[in-house]
């Protein structure tokens, strides 16, 4: 049997996946006691496949090796967290720079600054106070549909024909679907002072 790319360490990794998701458990609640409303819509947490690593270790030209995997690539611990609206995103963001004992390594916003074939999301890669490396996904519901049907139609199927044409209509799609974030947070905005609601 091929000794694990994670070493020793993949009991940490859970503890530290278990901790993580505890914690936006807790801040949902606090959120939604303070202003009755749920900030996350969903979530999803893992720790990356023992081959799936090892193929971005190749990839990368990496050793295949925890130390590759735990601190060169730094997104064997993932979660994804899917917000129903915008400022909710930024919500979640702001409590994760705001925990003492998290560092943030790396912050990439896609939302402000979509990639060209129209992806949006916030990514957020932060160090634990003992070394170990977390990656978080933040997101729409749009976003996350965008995301989920692109990954269908570019990795599921071999695309061909026009494929100019279908990468335009992609990102028209994102488009599309960014300006309808707005527009829902827009409203939700109007609900909230209209209810004199703290959002």
């Amino acid at each position: 049997m091929t000794e694990s790319i994670y070493g020793n360490n993949r009991a940490r990794m859970q503890e530290i996946l278990d901790d993580m998701q505890l914690r936006i458990g807790a801040l949902r609640q606090r959120i939604e006691a303070r202003t009755g409303m749920d900030p996350v819509e969903h979530y999803l947490g893992r720790i990356k496949g023992e081959e799936s690593m090892r193929e971005k270790c190749r990839r990368k030209g990496l050793p295949e090796t925890a130390e590759s995997a735990l601190i060169e690539i730094r997104d064997a611990i993932g979660l994804r967290i899917v917000c129903a609206f915008l400022n909710d995103v930024y919500l979640i963001r702001d409590y994760l720079a705001s925990e003492p004992d998290l560092t943030i390594i790396e912050e990439k916003d896609y939302i402000r600054d979509a990639k060209p074939n129209g992806y949006r999301s916030y990514h957020l890669i932060v160090r634990t106070a003992d070394g170990y490396y977390v990656e978080f996904q933040l997101r729409t519901i749009s976003m996350d549909t965008w995301a989920a049907l692109e990954h269908h139609l570019k990795y599921k199927k071999k695309i061909e024909g026009n494929t100019e044409l279908i990468a335009a209509e992609l990102k028209r799609c994102a488009e599309e679907l960014a300006s309808t974030d707005v527009s829902m947070q827009t409203l939700r905005d109007m609900i909230i002072e209209g209810n004199g609601t703290e959002s």
